[in-house]
């Protein structure tokens, strides 16, 4: 009985899983984690300016995909893929750029 619902749960949800707002989540959680890190290398520059400016812009980016998840919960899943992705190249990017100054 529980699964029919469960089932039944997503299958309402799918219908108003909207692909536009799905990539939208994608994205700015991709920019959200990017912005994590600049923002925690920031912190440790002791560069306020920059470290509020980037923890304000995460803020607004979170608040969107907080909005959409909390409505539909599909939305989790560009999230996490979003999340990961922005991280990854991130630290890729700065590990190659370090790497070519040696």
């Amino acid at each position: 009985m529980y699964t029919v619902r469960m089932l039944e749960t997503v299958a309402l949800k799918w219908i108003t899983f909207d692909p536009a707002i799905a990539l939208g989540v994608f994205v700015s959680y991709a920019l959200i984690d990017a912005l994590y890190a600049k923002w925690t290398h920031e912190i440790t520059r002791f560069d306020e300016w920059r470290s509020a400016t980037t923890g304000g812009i995460m803020h607004v980016l979170i608040a969107f995909g907080v909005l959409n998840y909390t409505g539909n919960f599909l939305y989790v899943v560009p999230l996490v893929a979003g999340s990961w992705l922005g991280t990854f190249f991130y630290v890729r990017r700065k590990r190659l750029c370090k790497e070519m100054k040696k």
